[in-house]
């Protein structure tokens, strides 16, 4: 037999049953720091510049559509909390913009 480990979130949706439920489990789900910490050629953003989703439905301002949209498919595993690949942090991840030699960026669990 396969002994199995449950990965703990903090977030259980089965406790929703109200409004009021649901605005106790929004408040569970951290907001996410992106940073850019990579340059290969030239982009809209600088090196080292931050970006905070505080509400994962709200892009922040001055952020490009086309980062934020890749983003977007990790964000909401780095605001619960849920483990990266990254050997050396699994509590961060780092994502490739979707340029061919653009830009990689961090997020992380703020």
């Amino acid at each position: 037999m396969i002994k199995t480990e449950h990965l703990r979130l903090n977030v259980d949706p089965s406790d929703i049953h109200s409004y009021s439920d649901y605005q106790k489990v929004w408040k569970k789900i951290a907001p996410v720091k992106v940073a850019m910490i990579e340059q290969n050629e030239q982009c809209e953003h600088e090196l080292s510049e931050v970006f905070v989703y505080e509400n994962h439905y709200d892009k922040p301002n001055g952020i490009c559509s086309a980062l934020h949209h890749v983003l977007q498919l990790y964000l909401w595993r780095a605001a619960v909390g849920f483990p990266s690949w990254e050997r050396d942090d699994h509590s961060i991840y780092r994502i490739h913009c979707p340029a061919r030699k653009g830009t990689v960026w961090k997020l992380k669990r703020k």
